[in-house]
């Protein structure tokens, strides 16, 4: 009789490892709480500087996001803003109005909230080319970033105008001069890096069994410490606390409590420009980054955990927005690397979120929509810092194209984006592009005789999937 052999269970490695030692406790949570604040901060703040976003009512249904996704999911689930639609409302002429924003987001709620409930998400995703998203993340990244560098390098007015007049240079010196944003470019290179999370390969001092010699370890525990620092939290607290020192009447002109809820009023034409504009790019890219790629990363992260669901997910992003963006909140997602840093910063359970939530509670309750008065004196120079590292972030997100067929989609997907201001038509052109590429290498094999009608069968090679998302 043969022996019988059991196959191994097949194990699933996490993407970031867990750091054994450190407990799950109190400052661990709040620690991680700001994992994702790098991302949140400077968006939030463009927007309501730019495009006049209500930020009493965006923190405080943002807050109540957070709270109830913590309590939910049992996951410090992240809250972000919709980085293409944001990307949309601030680069490109003339600004998005807070009305067209709110129907971006609700248009982008309502296609998620159909693909979640009928259970298309995962067929609809199968079929999306990896490359054209890959290829408008790029462009919108990218629109990020060259805001940014306008904003550190030129003067730039949003409160008494209604277009950024990049015209004259940024004096070196004064308290938001060139120096002090460089200044804050090189503090959150040295604490952060190029974004990596995984800098903790081992604690006790071990990589893959080999040890540690003495100055490897006080480097891997240099490296530790840097990326513990919540960088982009102090780089905004700077900044919060120049605008008291650039205009300490401030303090006369801020006003206790919440600003009023209403909601907006919509024309036709603002449902037309929110959904060609911002909501067309922002769909596909919340399909693979709010929902998909979450649920993945929460198996790599949390093994022991049952995987976030894709419809649980794509229903709780559509609500969030169906809630909130009627009363003129942010749109928002869910965002695998919001999961990402909070996980590395050491959030383990819901309750960092929760202390999230619970901050933004109380500045919105607080401040209100005075608290816009202090954003009026925030140093530009520290926002298009902040504002750098979001665009960046997003456009890294394309680094994993390994062909030259895939590069070539992706670029002249983000070429047609960025030239043409228009996500939408960078989408369409890259869709198009993706479809000749495949039809090119279609095999025609068919045979004729005589006069008869030729019978031809097409068939496609072998890789040509490969490009599409598993």
């Amino acid at each position: 009789m043969e022996e019988q052999h059991t196959p191994p269970t097949p194990t699933t490695t996490p993407l970031l490892r867990s750091r054994r030692g450190v407990k799950n406790n109190l400052t661990s949570e709040i620690s991680g709480a700001v994992g994702d604040l790098g991302t949140f901060i400077p968006i939030v703040l463009t927007l309501t500087l730019v495009c006049n976003l209500d930020l009493s009512t965006t923190l405080i249904f943002t807050s109540l996001y957070n709270i109830a996704t913590g309590i939910l999911f049992g996951l410090p689930m992240p809250v972000q803003p919709m980085k293409s639609i944001a990307a949309v409302a601030v680069s490109e002429s003339p600004h998005l109005t807070q009305s067209q924003i709110a129907t971006a987001g609700l248009s982008t709620a309502a296609a998620l909230l159909f693909l979640g409930s009928t259970g298309l998400m995962s067929f609809f995703y199968r079929f999306i080319p990896l490359p054209v998203v890959r290829g408008v993340q790029l462009s919108q990244g990218l629109s990020f970033a060259f805001s940014a560098i306008k904003y550190i390098r030129y003067n730039q007015d949003f409160v008494t105008t209604t277009k950024s007049s990049a015209t004259i240079p940024r004096p070196w010196l004064g308290l938001d001069g060139l120096l002090l944003a460089i200044s804050a470019v090189l503090f959150l290179v040295l604490a952060t890096g190029s974004g990596d999370y995984n800098v903790d390969n081992d604690p006790d001092g071990e990589s893959d069994n080999v040890p540690l010699n003495r100055s490897r370890l006080g480097l891997h525990k240099r490296l530790r410490i840097l990326s513990a620092i919540p960088a982009a939290l102090i780089v905004f607290l700077l900044g919060l606390f120049l605008c008291f020192l650039r205009d300490p009447t401030i303090f006369n002109d801020l006003k206790f409590g919440p600003s009023k809820f209403k909601v907006l009023k919509f024309t036709w034409e603002d449902w037309k420009i929110g959904f060609l504009r911002a909501a067309i790019p922002q769909i596909p890219l919340s399909v693979l980054n709010s929902v998909i790629a979450v649920c993945k990363l929460s198996g790599d992260l949390f093994p022991d955990r049952e995987e976030l669901s894709v419809t649980r997910v794509s229903i709780s992003v559509g609500v969030m927005n169906f809630v909130g963006c009627w009363f003129g909140a942010m749109p928002v997602c869910h965002g695998a690397g919001g999961l990402a840093g909070q996980y590395r910063f050491g959030a383990r359970s819901g309750m960092a979120v929760v202390f999230l939530g619970a901050g933004k509670m109380v500045i919105g309750l607080v401040f209100g929509n005075s608290f816009v008065r202090i954003l009026s004196e925030f140093p530009i120079g520290i926002l298009g810092v902040l504002l750098l590292f979001a665009g960046i972030e997003l456009a890294m997100a394309s680094r994993d194209m390994n062909t030259k067929e895939e590069s070539f989609v992706m670029l002249v997907c983000a070429a047609v984006s960025l030239t043409g201001s228009s996500a939408a038509l960078g989408f369409g052109c890259g869709i198009l592009l993706f479809l000749l590429l495949k039809l090119r290498k279609m095999e025609c094999c068919g045979s004729a005789s005589g006069f008869g009608l030729s019978k031809w069968m097409c068939r496609s090679s072998a890789d040509d999937s490969d490009a599409l998302i598993p």
